[in-house]
């Protein structure tokens, strides 16, 4: 399912000049590389479904253009950048930091977040196989 969703997505990606040209611009290719992220990130989190946090999370993302924060947000920021008083040790929690990799961890209890980091890993690699798939056949 996911394999088709992303090569689905690869075939809607307008390539930009960088696919005319014999030397594409550093631009075009970053733009480029942005778009196969976003469809891999997109095709991995509809084939997750929508039972899970991280797929959500992703998705949600996706959909909000970059830079974009809603007033719910900016209130949310400030009232915590108020409130909250940095920590003065280095280093921090395993826990904090695993919360922040995993999209839409940082809502969740620590049994559901290693439930959902499970799952999150599973379908990186599944995505990682894929894209090298893809990358081999174009290649040979």
């Amino acid at each position: 399912m996911q394999a088709s969703r992303f090569l689905r997505a690869l075939a809607r990606i307008q390539w930009g000049r960088g696919a005319r040209h014999a030397s594409p611009s550093r631009r075009s290719t970053v733009m480029c590389g942005r778009r196969i992220r976003r469809a891999a990130y997109a095709s991995m989190a509809l084939a997750a479904g929508p039972r899970r946090v991280w797929s959500r999370a992703v998705l949600r993302s996706l959909r909000r253009p970059p830079g974009a924060t809603t007033l719910a947000n900016r209130r949310l920021q400030t009232t915590f950048c108020r409130k909250i008083k940095p920590r003065k040790h280095i280093g921090g929690n395993q826990e904090d930091a695993l919360r922040q990799l995993v999209p839409g961890g940082g809502r969740m209890d620590f049994c559901s977040l290693l439930e959902e980091t499970g799952n999150y890993i599973q379908c990186l690699r599944a995505q990682v196989l894929l894209m090298k798939r893809v990358a081999d056949s174009m290649s040979g």
